[in-house]
């Protein structure tokens, strides 16, 4: 009597989430995946290849340390700086490039950029300071800064006209003011603009209004790291004649700080820093002594600039600047103003700030300030009677915050960024965690030599949050240590690879869509932007216990349904807790034979052998029959095919014994 045949039975999964790396194979959903990369899992029964990168046709001249975008009068710029301190564009509009800044200009590494309205860019340099460009010219951002009245004239019935001296950089903005008067002498100087375009103190002149020997002289505020500032400690007895006062200042390792004293009821009040100076790193050493103006026991101290600027942001009509623990800003309706009554600064001098700032970003009506381990908000920012700023200061997270500051970006009502345990929702005032399925990945994540850019990304027509790091794990279409891309959307995790050396990534919104643009150093691509060209996808299910855990099963048959564009062919292997099967190559093959029945073999310039792959489209079932065991079953799916959509995958095995 023939054996009862044994009972098959049958396990068909269409519905598809994202990636879980959090727990074993094993363990995780039916309907999870353990990898998925070029392969977005948008809903039931649909998960669609993602596109290869398009390149640009652009080389950069140097080695790109940042790529961000711009718009300046309604054209869109990618920008590069790069290792030997340039700037290049490119040109969206028509992919030409062209130059921003010469080399020498920034620092080789941590630039900072913003926008101001669509008529010129902001750069924030960690050591150089502040520059702007508006498409044709790059200007440092010297502007006035503090003007001291050396002496207040006599004989003025009216104010004096002030006369700056123009920048000296082509683009510059001059500075203006006007003078006030009090018994009959200059005893105020108000700026009414604070100019740009000045990397040297200008000079100032006072004409007319009656009178005669009024003399002011004018600083020039700089955010450039390693400068000097002087403070007066004792303003001395016996101070009346300000004309041979002299400032000097000695050590400090720098060369160039110069300074000029001001006197006011006997006694020295104030030091103007006339220039800054460059290079003083060593704060043991510097020192200052004032001489002459016929006083004694006037004393100072040297104050050496150490901070860099670590964030610049446009907000609430002003520009907000980042350096060490202080942030500064514009008066109202400028972006160079910082001496006005309405510019200023705060310190910001909580202990949930561990160290210093380390980002910036404006989004949602916020202006956010992040720190290694906290997040501070600024808001409700507005000008008093007086003309004063007042803003609120709320700090939101004294936990979690980012030292990633290229990782940080808005994405739709939330601010998104990634640091060395996770990436982060910001909503509000509340912060999540939302990487939790990508756990097994981060400790695989190379923080000390890579670096993690994102920025959002329109795909399938749905907007995405996309994070670019460089991954040591070794899983995927390639064991090699290489930089992939992390892709967020509708609480779903999944990983795409465009190109192993994409080091950089920025948004740019384009003709109504939001693209992705990366460089790997030199070369300029468009991420997803070749729908046409081979791509290589990696799909590795979970291993799914097929309801009965403890029971081993024996596969008999697998298939995979799929819909095609064109002809394709995919690789596949059965896998278990214990192993995988040898991988089954599937596809629309075409067999050429002869009249004597021979297939005919088709070999390239390599004299490696081909296929031929039919052209059929529409929906297809690629299906084997499958040899592998175990009390878990799964697929990992590999092809270079590109622009198909997976429907479901399919099992047939038979039940064997318990435990």
């Amino acid at each position: 009597m023939a054996a009862a045949e044994q009972k098959k039975s049958y396990e068909v999964v269409k519905q598809f989430k994202g990636v879980n790396t959090k727990a074993n194979r094993t363990a995780i959903g039916d309907d999870e995946f353990y990898w998925l990369e070029n392969a977005m899992p948008i809903g039931y029964g649909n998960m669609k290849i993602l596109p290869t990168y398009s390149n640009v046709g652009v080389t950069f001249a140097n080695t790109v340390t940042y790529l961000t975008s711009a718009n300046i009068g309604l054209k869109d710029y990618l920008l590069a700086f790069e290792q030997d301190g340039r700037c290049e564009y490119v040109d969206l509009s028509n992919n030409t490039k062209g130059n921003v800044a010469v080399t020498g200009t920034f620092s080789n590494s941590g630039i900072n950029v913003s926008q101001w309205k669509n008529e010129r860019v902001l750069i924030g340099d960690p050591y150089k300071g502040y520059f702007t460009w508006d498409g044709n010219n790059t200007v440092f951002i010297g502007s006035l800064g503090a003007v001291g009245i050396v002496n207040g004239g006599s004989g003025y019935t009216s104010a004096p006209a002030v006369i700056i001296s123009a920048p000296n950089q082509t683009g510059g903005v001059q500075a203006t003011a006007t003078a006030t008067i009090t018994a009959n002498a200059v005893s105020a100087i108000t700026i009414t603009n604070a100019g740009s375009g000045y990397n040297a103190a200008p000079t100032i002149t006072l004409t007319g209004g009656g009178g005669s020997g009024a003399n002011v002289v004018a600083g020039y505020n700089t955010f450039a790291a390693n400068t000097v500032s002087v403070v007066v400690t004792s303003g001395g007895t016996g101070y009346t004649n300000a004309s041979n006062l002299v400032v000097s200042i000695s050590g400090g390792g720098g060369t160039n700080a110069a300074a000029r004293g001001i006197i006011s009821g006997g006694q020295v009040t104030q030091v103007i820093m006339t220039n800054p100076g460059t290079g003083y790193t060593n704060v043991s050493n510097i020192s200052v002594t004032i001489t002459g103006g016929g006083g004694t026991n006037a004393t100072a101290n040297a104050v050496i600039a150490t901070d860099t600027v670590s964030g610049i942001q446009s907000f609430s009509g002003r520009v907000w600047i980042a350096q060490g623990r202080t942030v500064y800003y514009t008066a109202a309706g400028s972006y160079s103003d910082f001496t006005s009554v309405s510019a200023g600064n705060v310190v910001l001098a909580d202990a949930t700030l561990h160290g210093n700032i380390t980002q910036l970003l404006s989004a949602n009506n916020f202006l956010y300030l992040f720190g290694d381990d906290s997040i501070n908000v600024f808001s409700d920012v507005r000008v008093t009677s007086a003309g004063t700023t007042l803003f609120t200061n709320t700090n939101i997270s004294a936990s979690v915050g980012s030292k990633l500051a290229y990782a940080i970006f808005p994405y739709f009502r939330s601010v998104l960024f990634m640091n060395d345990y996770g990436v982060y929702a910001l909503v509000g005032s509340t912060t999540s965690k939302i990487s939790d399925p990508l756990d097994g990945v981060f400790p695989n994540i190379d923080f000390a030599t890579g670096v993690s850019t994102g920025g959002q990304v329109l795909l399938n027509n749905i907007l995405c949050a996309a994070f670019n790091f460089r991954y040591t794990g070794g899983q995927g279409t390639t064991s090699s240590n290489r930089y992939i891309q992390g892709i967020f959307f509708e609480k779903k995790w999944f990983f795409s690879s465009q190109g192993n050396d994409i080091k950089y990534v920025t948004s740019v919104p384009v003709g109504g869509r939001i693209n992705m643009y990366g460089t790997d150093g030199t070369s300029c691509v468009r991420l997803y932007g070749d729908a046409n060209s081979t791509v290589s996808s990696y799909v590795q299910t979970s291993l799914n216990p097929m309801k009965d855990p403890i029971r081993t099963k024996q596969a008999l048959k697998i298939g995979v349904e799929a819909t095609l564009t064109a002809g394709g062919q995919i690789s596949v292997t059965v896998d278990s807790e214990s192993g995988s099967s040898p991988a089954v190559t599937l596809g629309q093959l075409i067999s050429w034979i002869n009249n004597s029945a021979q297939t005919i073999t088709w070999t390239n310039n390599s004299l490696a052998t081909i296929g031929w792959i039919g052209g059929g489209t529409g929906y297809i079932l690629y299906k084997t029959d499958a040899k592998q065991y175990g009390k878990y079953l799964g697929m990992t799916v590999q092809s270079t095919s590109p622009a198909f959509t997976i429907n479901g995958f399919e099992y047939e095995h038979e039940l064997r014994v318990r435990f």
